[in-house]
């Protein structure tokens, strides 16, 4: 199905501000089609003046709808419709008309025009079901008087609000708690979503005949004077939106003043219970926090033990046979891979890193052991890992940089290490995407002989189970074209994860 853009730009000579007005309207309009029980279509004419194209559609939450089929998308000429012809032309509501019959079901038919500024953009079509129309309850009838409030509001240009667009996800709707107000901020009508939103916050008597705004200032619980920009919103005199929090129960509450014929007459408040919401939320964020301090802690305790295995390093002469010192240098460094791996997972809300980060950092770290005379470069990206990976991965570019430097050059050689990074994107046919990784030096190369399968180095033992175990991919080592040594690595990647 083609978007609302697409559609405005290929049939249409409506300009940028023009479409967004139109995303504005199109944010609020499962409002109206709530209040109405009825579909809306969007019409816009094209840009040769003879057809209507049908951008954007609503269906209503409160009845049954009255398109089985979606019409974006749709052609009609002009002509063929004359409700949408009347309200293009003339500019008002047009409510003439018998109904239309649409697979045996009747259905009414009025067009509002969609007016920004002095020009009508387009028509809302409102389709209603008469199939179950029955005597009204007074909720219906509010419904529909406002409904027809807003109708006129937005063939007047006074709705929606600029600068007021809310997410349809997040935004509080007719069926969560309804109140209509008049234009002293008195309830004329509250349903029963709302009274029961009002009686958990503490009121104890009906809303119908209160003041909204100092009933609501009085509910929320303050240690100081009385909310005066809580008690204006709640009387419904400007378009906003808060929250309030009665401590056991929070309400998130939406006021809408109704100007139909631009004064004010009242206004419409949309309230919806998130009590149970805003504690998940806060169950997340503890639970973030907890994870993050977590990290920290294992972050400065990996940091205290890399500090006691150098204390223990500078006790050892560096004559010493067996290379204990150098065994305790290289755990120092192996315990600090993995804490700079925590200390960035201990400052992000969720278990994943920027890898590149890591990567030079780690870079930091191997340049004590180069002392400058081998230069290490990045090229390309590892990109957002999740913890699971990046740990064992940061031990495993710790090790293979330690070896290079140790084994690849001479006491006083130069050189250059490169590391390079690149992603392949998952598809249908290899699933998930992979990281390849290759980490060459110029250095002297390998040895004759050289068997990574039974070499007795505990690094590349170590770099074998982490690559090929831990993290399910490919190591191998071989020459580089350069004459130096080329390590390469191979690693799936979850999609799920990236």
């Amino acid at each position: 199905m083609p978007s609302m853009n697409d559609l405005v730009r290929q049939h249409t000579t409506l300009d940028e501000s023009d479409l967004d007005w139109l995303h504005l309207l199109v944010s609020e309009w499962q409002l109206l089609a709530d209040l109405s029980f009825a579909d809306l279509v969007l019409w816009l004419p094209t840009d040769d003046g003879t057809r209507y194209v049908s951008v954007a559609q609503m269906r209503p939450n409160t009845g049954p709808t009255s398109y089985q089929n979606d019409m974006v998308g749709h052609l009609v000429p002009r002509g063929r419709r004359p409700l949408l012809d009347s309200a293009i032309d003339e500019g008002r509501i047009v409510r003439e008309g018998d109904p239309e019959w649409r697979e045996e079901v009747p259905v009414r038919v009025e067009a509002i025009p969609v007016r920004r500024e002095t020009r009508v953009l387009g028509v809302i079509a409102r389709n209603t079901n008469l199939l179950t129309v029955r005597t009204p309850s007074r909720l219906e009838l509010t419904y529909l008087q406002s409904a027809s409030d807003l109708a006129q509001m937005i063939a007047a240009g006074s709705f929606p609000f600029p600068g007021q667009q809310v997410g349809m996800d997040r935004a509080p709707r007719v069926g969560d708690g309804f109140l209509r107000l008049d234009a002293e901020g008195t309830v004329q009508y509250a349903s029963p979503n709302a009274l029961s939103a009002y009686h958990r916050l503490g009121l104890a008597v009906d809303l119908v005949g209160l003041p909204l705004g100092p009933t609501t200032a009085q509910l929320a619980p303050t240690r100081g004077p009385v909310d005066e920009s809580l008690v204006k919103l709640a009387s419904g005199y400007a378009p906003r939106e808060t929250e309030i929090d009665g401590g056991d129960c929070v309400i998130q509450l939406r006021a809408i003043p109704l100007k139909p014929k631009g004064e004010r007459i009242g206004s419409l408040i949309l309230l919806r219970d998130v009590t149970e919401l805003r504690r998940r939320e806060r169950e997340l964020i503890t639970k973030d926090a907890t994870i993050r301090e977590i990290h920290h802690r294992v972050k400065n305790n990996l940091q205290t033990v890399a500090a006691l295995l150098r204390l223990q390093a500078r006790r050892i002469a560096p004559t010493a046979e067996g290379g204990a010192r150098e065994a305790l240098e290289e755990a120092v460094r192996r315990v600090g891979s993995i804490a700079i791996v925590h200390e960035t997972l201990s400052q992000n809300l969720d278990e994943r890193v920027e890898f590149d980060e890591i990567t030079d950092r780690v870079f930091g770290m191997m340049a004590e052991l180069s002392s400058g005379r081998v230069a290490i470069r990045r090229t390309g990206r590892f990109g957002i890992l999740d913890a699971e990976t990046a740990t064992p991965l940061s031990m495993v570019l710790t090790e293979v940089l330690q070896n290079a430097l140790e084994h690849a050059y001479g006491p006083g050689d130069t050189g250059t290490v490169e590391v390079a990074a690149s992603r392949t994107e998952p598809d249908r046919v290899r699933g998930a995407g992979r990281l390849l990784v290759t980490v060459e030096d110029d250095g002297r190369g390998l040895p004759e002989g050289f068997d990574l399968a039974g070499t007795s180095s505990l690094g590349l033992q170590i770099v074998r189970t982490l690559v090929e175990g831990e993290l399910g991919g490919r190591f191998d080592m071989l020459p580089a074209p350069s004459g130096g040594t080329r390590a390469v690595f191979d690693l799936p990647l979850d999609a799920a994860k990236r």
